[in-house]
């Protein structure tokens, strides 16, 4: 069975603004005058909670594992109580979706979004049934660039590996394509759409539109 795997931020969603609210809160709590912001921000709020932690600390010159590991579990909470104010997917991501189901492609998610929170996510956002699974960065023991989270998002989606690509938009994901020998595409839309020719992945979309005959035509 053909199966094309997503990540979800930045790629089937820009969960930027919410992601970056969630860290103001959080700097807000530590008393600093940083504050991330949502448009020039957003490549690093869509690398993680640690990521946007880390870069606040860094402007501030109060750089601290010890906060980051302190703050990121209120980062996370403060994230899940206002996870669908601002994010909003990508014109035409579903309708990608479709598309592929339609032509027997069973579709899932593979992120380094904790589970549960994906899960709220796609639920809050009404698309969670449109995927066949999902796998987060905390379902098993390891995470994306790793292969395993990818073989289990397409294994659990009805599908083998071998007659599989990933749809991503950062380094991570075609590193964890490379990892599990399948194509990778890479959305050219995001945050970090410039930087995506460098990265050498098998095709690059600049809109949704592309996405089903560029997947189709990789998985012949």
């Amino acid at each position: 069975m053909r199966t094309v795997i997503f990540d979800l931020d930045g790629t089937l969603a820009d969960t930027s603004g919410d992601l970056i609210a969630a860290a103001n809160h959080c700097f807000d709590l530590m008393g600093f005058a940083t504050r991330l912001d949502p448009k020039g921000d957003a490549g690093t709020a869509l690398r993680g909670g640690r990521a946007m932690l880390t870069l606040g600390l860094e402007r501030e010159g109060q750089m601290s594992a010890e906060l980051i590991d302190r703050y990121y579990p209120v980062l996370l909470s403060a994230y899940g109580d206002a996870i669908d104010t601002h994010t909003v997917l990508y014109p035409g991501a579903m309708e990608a979706v479709e598309a592929l189901k339609s032509n027997g492609v069973r579709v899932g998610i593979c992120t380094n979004k904790p589970e549960a929170l994906a899960q709220t996510l796609m639920t809050r956002l009404g698309v969670r049934d449109a995927f066949a699974s999902l796998i987060g960065a905390d379902t098993l023991p390891t995470r994306k660039p790793d292969a395993a989270p990818y073989v289990a998002a397409v294994e659990q989606a009805g599908g083998v590996v071998a007659q599989s690509c990933l749809i991503g938009d950062t380094v991570t994901d075609r590193d964890t394509a490379r990892a599990a020998k399948v194509p990778c595409v890479l959305v050219g839309f995001g945050p970090s759409g410039e930087d995506m020719l460098a990265l050498e992945p098998d095709a690059i979309i600049q809109h949704f539109d592309e996405l089903p005959d560029v997947a189709l035509r990789l998985l012949a």
